[in-house]
């Protein structure tokens, strides 16, 4: 099984630093294989030769890059449903300024949440496009439970393919609901596809959050074929946007491992308002994940 690409060891210095208070609401976390568990069924290892140490002063280093000041580490499916990589990463980060998002499976039980709840974990995530632990079934099972527990979901789906299907569902969810990386976006459809403007839509209507995070996931380097789709998501409601590095940039696939200072400058490419660069980078996360 191929390891991850390492991270680089920090990242170049982006135009702009984001404000103070800024958040990166996406990021995970690795360490050693011998350190904790991997899931038997995941497709990669961590990078070799680094531990969970060496993962966080790297992200630290990006993080003094970047002016990043606090965090949201979502929880690797590389490790399946033992959250404790996670855990152990957010209490080293330190509890004031890190938050989670944690992996369970359909049918968790209410005690497994308190206890997420209260190492800090404000969501749980469900994979479409990797495929995973947890089915959107299981997700609107366990809403009531996560909003009860001032907690959200998390969706990694694609836009054309997924976000129409569920929509309805995502109005009448009890709980906030978060789409990851601007909805995966098939770029060659523009931001005209309907499937795209229904996510827009759940953003207007206030329905959901985007995340405008890993154009390189959809685009090749400078990535700026992803900048339209990030400036509509904003444009639909600042108010529901959140941003994040994604870093250290794991199962790349056919990916270029970018940059995040580049990825930083993407973000106020597409966001030119300063006013919405702070409600996405400051205070919708600091809402969200209760800063």
């Amino acid at each position: 099984m191929i390891p991850t690409s390492a991270p680089p060891n920090t990242a170049t210095q982006p135009r702009q630093k984001a404000p103070a208070g800024a958040v990166d609401s996406h990021i995970h976390m690795l360490a050693a294989a011998s350190e904790f568990p991997l899931w038997e069924k995941r497709v990669e290892n961590p990078a070799a030769g680094i531990d969970m140490d060496g993962f966080l002063a790297r992200y630290r280093a990006q993080m003094d890059t970047l002016g990043i000041s606090r965090t949201v580490v979502v929880h690797s499916i590389l490790y399946g449903a033992d959250n404790a990589v996670t855990l152990e990463a957010m209490r080293r980060l330190g509890p004031a300024t890190t938050r989670g998002v944690a992996l369970l499976p359909d049918g968790a039980h209410e005690s497994e949440l308190d206890a997420l709840a209260d190492a800090g974990i404000k969501a749980l995530r469900l994979n479409y496009i990797h495929g995973g632990i947890l089915t959107w079934e299981g997700a609107k099972a366990l809403a009531p439970a996560l909003a009860a527990r001032d907690m959200h979901l998390q969706i990694l789906a694609s836009a054309n393919r997924h976000i129409p299907e569920i929509a309805d569902d995502i109005r009448v969810l009890p709980c906030p609901l978060v789409v990851d990386h601007m909805g995966w976006p098939d770029l060659t459809l523009g931001t005209n596809d309907p499937g795209f403007q229904t996510l827009c839509h759940l953003l207007t209507e206030g329905h959901a959050y985007a995340k405008l995070s890993a154009p390189y996931r959809v685009s090749q380097p400078p990535f700026t074929d992803a900048t339209p789709f990030a400036a509509a998501l904003a444009n639909a409601n600042p108010e529901r946007c959140l941003w994040g590095s994604d870093w250290p940039f794991i199962m790349l696939g056919d990916a270029t491992m970018p940059d995040a200072g580049t990825l930083l400058d993407r973000f106020h490419e597409a966001v030119e308002d300063p006013s919405a660069r702070r409600l996405i980078l400051v205070d919708n996360p600091t809402a969200l994940y209760g800063f």
